[in-house]
């Protein structure tokens, strides 16, 4: 389908928490080819919906090789005690901290088909999980950052010549 524009920080569509995805129509499908072909870019290991314009619960995910995506996904499990992790957004441009995040994810949703998908690993996998359902529910991971690295973040975000 199409490459999407990524929607920057200070947009309101990423603070708005996404509304489930009812019937799957043609709608649904353009929006996930969109979303794989989105994330299919060099550097991209998911892109959620409104990241792209569209307050809707779904994500792609581009990590190891996989491509793939999840509708309506929710995350049903962590392991283990929050790590800060190196991590950044291509809705943050240009920006790279340490967020909390568990070292092992799961998360459950549906197909195009509305069969169940379950993804579930470590590593990078895990933090995308929990990176991309943070953005299904309005949060981009600057939230996530210690008070003293937000204030940073916050700053770099301000003088970056995209804001």
């Amino acid at each position: 389908m199409t490459v999407r524009e990524i929607r920057l920080f200070g947009d309101p569509v990423l603070r708005t928490a996404c509304a489930e995805i009812g019937s799957i129509d043609d709608g649904v499908r353009a929006l996930i080819a969109d979303l794989v072909d989105t994330v299919e870019l060099p550097g991209r290991a998911g892109v959620a919906a409104p990241q792209i314009g569209v307050a809707l619960r779904a994500f792609s995910y581009n990590i190891d090789g996989e491509t793939g995506y999840v509708i309506n996904p929710v995350l049903t499990e962590v392991r283990g005690e929050p790590v800060p992790t190196g991590e950044g957004c291509l809705s943050v441009p240009g920006l790279w901290h340490d967020a909390l995040r568990h070292p092992w994810a799961r998360v459950e949703g549906i197909d195009l088909d509305g069969e169940p998908v379950v993804l579930e690993g470590e590593g990078l996998l895990a933090q995308a999980l929990q990176h991309e359902t943070d953005h299904l529910d309005g949060k981009v991971y600057l939230s996530r950052l210690d008070p003293e690295t937000r204030r940073t973040a916050m700053r770099e975000v301000r003088e970056s010549p995209w804001f």
